[in-house]
């Protein structure tokens, strides 16, 4: 059954619309047929069964399909965990890769961070480009994924604002290829899979400089290895996501 996302506020009245891109996806692309069934996300903890009523299309107003909610379904595709991806910004289009494996993989948010060995540089205008996206791969793959909710890419930050923003986490892994120590890095993972919120910093390609793992440590933050061989940057990340997702799954 194909799934789409809807605002919260939809939800109280007593058919949905929906317009715009789904919309055209739903009446041009996927050919949907009145009396279909299709299920629907706000985000919350449900999602919602939903029949196509009718569409739109002569209308003077959008056009929209409309939609009557058939039936409420708990949402158990989500990890009990959420889980903050800090990839440091890489060259490229590897940013959008990392962004749509991370969302299949099940993070909660990810957060683009400029560290000191990144090569990109992005205005202030580029960056908002960027970042805009970035929230469209995510949504796509949140959707491909079947996920509970959209998760949302961040704005683009420098190491200080994202050292701050990992505070507010109850748990911070920082993969890193000096650090020694396998079985060090298997306590920290299952330490992890008890934390309501867990963050992971994933350096760029030219990895962390020193001064930045020892910044890290002061907010706590665990260090450990991912094995014996070097990761690329887009892999490191999908690595330990990974290891999280089975821990967490119920």
């Amino acid at each position: 059954m194909y799934r789409f996302f809807i605002d919260s506020w939809q939800l109280e009245n007593d058919y949905i619309e929906i317009i715009g891109d789904d919309y055209n996806h739903i009446r041009n692309v996927l050919r949907m047929k009145i009396g279909e069934k299709v299920l629907l996300s706000d985000g919350s903890d449900k999602e919602y069964e939903a029949c196509i009523v009718e569409y739109t299309d002569n209308t003077a107003d959008s056009p929209c399909v409309r939609l009557k909610i058939t039936d409420v379904f708990g949402n158990a595709r989500e990890l009990p965990a959420k889980i903050t991806l800090f990839q440091g910004y890489p060259k490229g289009d590897k940013m959008e890769q990392i962004v749509q494996k991370a969302v299949e993989l099940g993070a909660y948010e990810i957060v683009p961070v400029m560290m000191n060995r990144c090569v990109v540089k992005l205005d202030d205008k580029k960056a908002s480009k960027k970042v805009e996206r970035l929230n469209s791969i995510a949504e796509s793959a949140a959707k491909q994924s079947k996920r509970g909710l959209i998760p949302k890419v961040r704005d683009i930050m420098n190491m200080e604002q994202a050292l701050e923003y990992a505070k507010s986490l109850e748990y911070v892994i920082i993969p890193y290829e000096c650090a020694e120590g396998m079985e060090h890095s298997r306590n920290v993972l299952k330490e992890a899979a008890d934390m309501s919120s867990v963050g992971i910093f994933i350096g760029p390609e030219g990895g962390f400089e020193a001064s930045e793992i020892e910044r890290l440590q002061l907010i706590d933050g665990k260090v450990i290895t991912l094995g014996h061989r070097i990761l690329r940057t887009e892999t490191a990340g999908m690595t330990i996501l990974s290891i999280l997702m089975w821990l967490l799954e119920k």
